[in-house]
Order: structure tokens, then C-alpha cells, then sequence
């Protein structure tokens, strides 16, 4: 019995996800498109969006997905808002994979923050080095802030520039060890790191060079989102979905 499942991915976790499953069912990865070079994911893969919730809607009915999976970034408010709507119109169920998100420890010095402005401002006045460590689309916020050095990295290029008078690129994709962020943040004599708050252990080394080096970390908190029924870890997600694709016959039915 084939079993069709779309799992909203762009994340790790989801390549990993979709790796898991391909065995047992008939799986579509979609990926939005924002990275011009994404890794191989391993499944058939859908490309670019689907015209909002409306759209993911008719695509989930047109194609008899009987499983919507949200395994997306955890700031990508809008798409999870669309997959939950999609999910009700077109009657499939849904679930979601969402990554813990990162906890202050002893030796931190977090300045939390709700938006990317909002980190902007959280800079202060005087001149700072910092380290933007955020995707191509947060980082135009800081421009309000054009007396600051920013250390910009990000996986694709920052196209355009940042308009400010002082700023460098780091073309990088994680992970990223703690001894190694460490080196780069003392060579560019960085003072404060602006960050997401992603979870997960790929990026967390930037955290642990910050509060080893006793840097600020300007951490921008994680919006909110829609109430599905969702698990922690591949691991967890996977036996959430179990029923969903085993055979008839091995459910006792």
C-alpha cells in the first residue's frame, strides 16, 4: 500500500526525515526556493512555492497527499501558518517537526529580542563589531544601524550589499564547532553576535564561543506558531507517522 506524504523541508531534519520515510512510502520534499544551492535531499523534490495556503490546499487534494508534514525552519512563520490552514481545507492531517529551541546557561549574556529591528536597536549608539550571524532576509534591518562594523555570513550572497559604510561577507554552511567560531570571532575582534534562536546543535557553536568569550549575544526570540500535533526529533516525528504508513495488514486491520 503506497502512502503519499509531503513534507515542508529546507532544514536538515527534514532531508533526514524524508530519508526515513522513502522506504515505506511515496514522499515529495518541498523546498521553497530561498537557497540558490540547497544539499542533495535524496527524494523527489518540489521547488518554489505553492501560492499560499489556498494553493498547498489544491495541491494536497490534486495529488492525494494523505500526509502533510512541517518540517521548515523554525522562523518560517508564514509557511507553517499556510500549512496548517492547507491542512484544514484539503481535510489531511498534519503534523510538525520542530527542533527545541536554545536555553540561556551559566556564562551566557543574552539580550533578547522579538525582531530583527528590534536587534538593530539592541546594538546601542556607539560603534560595535558584530557578527551577523542571520539569512538574507533579516539582515537588511541593520542598515538602520550604518555605524556598526557587521561581519555578515550567510549561505548565499548578500545581494545587494548591506548600505552601510563598514561591512564584511562569509560565504559558509554549518555545521559549525565551537573551536572554530571561537577563532573567527577573536580575528575579526567581534564584540557582540546577532543570532536566531534555531536550536539544534549544527550553529550552536557560535553560542558557546560567545559565552566562552564573554560576548553579548543578541538573540532574536522565535515567533509564534500554529497548535498541529508535532515532535521534537526525526526519531520522535517518525514513530508519530508510523501508522500512517505501515501496511494494512501489519495494523491488524
Amino acid at each position: 500500500m503506497t502512502h503519499r506524504i509531503l513534507i515542508l523541508g529546507g532544514t536538515t531534519e527534514a532531508r533526514q526525515l524524508a530519508g526515513k520515510l522513502a522506504a515505506r512510502a511515496s514522499v515529495t520534499l518541498s523546498l521553497a526556493g530561498r537557497t540558490e544551492s540547497p544539499v542533495a535531499q535524496g527524494v523527489p523534490v518540489r521547488r518554489g512555492g505553492f501560492g499560499g495556503a489556498d494553493g498547498l490546499a489544491d495541491y494536497l487534494r490534486e495529488n492525494g497527499t494523505e500526509l502533510l508534514i512541517d518540517a521548515t525552519h523554525p522562523y518560517a512563520a508564514r509557511i507553517s501558518a499556510n500549512a496548517a490552514q492547507a491542512a484544514r481545507v484539503a481535510g489531511v492531517p498534519i503534523l510538525a517537526l520542530r527542533r527545541p529551541g536554545w536555553e540561556p546557561v551559566e556564562g551566557d549574556r543574552w539580550t533578547e529580542v522579538d525582531r530583527s529591528g528590534d536587534a538593530a536597536r539592541a546594538l546601542g549608539l556607539a560603534p560595535r563589531r558584530v557578527f551577523l550571524a542571520l539569512g538574507r532576509q533579516e539582515v537588511a534591518a541593520f542598515e538602520a544601524a550604518p555605524q556598526h562594523h557587521y561581519l555578515v555570513r550567510s549561505v548565499d550572497a548578500i545581494e545587494p550589499k548591506l548600505a552601510v559604510p563598514d561591512a564584511s561577507y562569509l560565504l559558509a554552511r554549518g555545521p559549525f564547532r565551537e573551536a572554530e567560531e571561537r577563532t573567527l570571532l577573536e580575528e575579526h575582534r567581534i564584540d557582540v553576535v546577532v543570532s536566531k534562536n534555531s536550536g539544534g546543535a549544527a550553529t550552536y557553536g557560535k553560542i558557546a564561543a560567545a559565552r566562552a568569550l564573554g560576548l553579548e549575544v543578541v538573540m532574536i526570540q522565535r515567533p509564534v506558531l500554529p497548535d498541529v500535533p508535532a515532535a521534537e526529533s526525526v526519531e520522535a516525528l517518525t514513530m508519530m507517522v508510523d501508522h500512517f504508513v505501515r501496511p494494512v495488514d501489519e495494523r491488524g486491520v
